[in-house]
């Protein structure tokens, strides 16, 4: 019978706050966030002591199985939402508003982020997008919602950025960045992500703003780090983006755990003794001489 140690006694923390995040930068401390989708990896991470928990679009792809993350709708995402709240108590929670969940216009985008707190129970929310959001960025804010901006590569327009592929790699879409960066702290923003941009033109953002920024694919020049949870596990097989480094390969465990499950019951050594449950002698005798009784009348 296989035994694992115990689980590490969880110690308690303060609730992170937007407050705290602010609090980090200023006293040069990394933010640690991941992804999460279901309430056993939120309360691991929380365990764990993550800064934050992003229940991100990315669902569509690394739980969902669609191409890209266009897929994944409001009330998939707060399904998912409220199970990493039911699982995750200190760490700052934020849910991802999905492809035109806030394009069409600046009313549907309030109520919508207002869903993620309200129906979702997350603290915030991100949204993609640099000055052409800033409307939408200042009306969420206006309604007491913290809003995360998210820069670079997003992923949400795919299609118009002609695949997954790295931004601000030239003078003038490097200064646009920029802009962008300065002007979504501007509307209320209380973090940037920064994804798939040049190390240097990440470091420079950082240094050019108050609010912190959380690097995914942006050197270690940010202020915090984020990745998908499925891609540091090595769960997410159809690709491994650049800037992953993988912490573990659970694809491949889950694999031999399967396999070795199969043989098992095809050998019949699963279920063994240990995992049965019994029923006492003597009321194993009264119910034979019950049934024979029965069967004879």
């Amino acid at each position: 019978m296989t035994t694992f140690p115990p689980s590490p006694a969880p110690q308690a923390r303060k609730k992170v706050t937007t407050l705290a995040f602010r609090q980090k930068k200023e006293q040069g401390i990394p933010i640690a966030m991941l992804t999460a989708y279901d309430n056993p990896t939120a309360l691991a991470l929380d365990r764990a002591g993550m800064d934050a928990i992003l229940v991100g679009d990315s669902l569509a792809m690394v739980v969902l199985g669609y191409e890209n993350t266009l897929p994944v709708t409001m009330d998939e995402m707060l399904h998912h939402c409220r199970a990493v709240a039911r699982g995750a108590r200190s760490a700052l929670l934020i849910g991802d508003m999905p492809f035109m969940s806030y394009q069409v216009s600046v009313e549907e985008a309030v109520r919508n982020a207002g869903r993620f707190l309200q129906q979702g129970g997350m603290d915030a929310v991100k949204l993609e997008g640099g000055r052409e959001r800033l409307e939408a960025v200042r009306a969420i804010v206006g309604a007491g919602i913290p809003v995360m901006g998210h820069i670079g590569l997003t992923p949400q327009s795919v299609h118009q950025l002609g695949g997954f592929r790295p931004q601000g790699k030239t003078a003038l879409t490097a200064k646009r960045l920029v802009e962008d960066a300065i002007l979504l702290e501007e509307a209320g923003c209380f973090g940037i992500v920064l994804e798939s941009i040049p190390t240097r033109l990440a470091a420079h953002i950082s240094g050019k703003l108050s609010i912190p920024t959380i690097g995914i694919g942006a050197g270690a020049g940010c202020d915090g780090q984020v990745l998908v949870t499925h891609d540091l596990l090595g769960l997410f097989e159809r690709f491994t983006p650049k800037f992953v480094k993988r912490y573990a390969d659970l694809h491949a465990e889950m694999q031999r755990a399967f396999g070795a499950y199969i043989a098992d019951v095809q050998e019949r050594k699963f279920p063994a003794q240990e995992h049965t449950v019994e029923m006492p002698e003597e009321e194993w005798e009264e119910f034979l001489g019950t049934g024979r009784a029965r069967s004879e009348k």
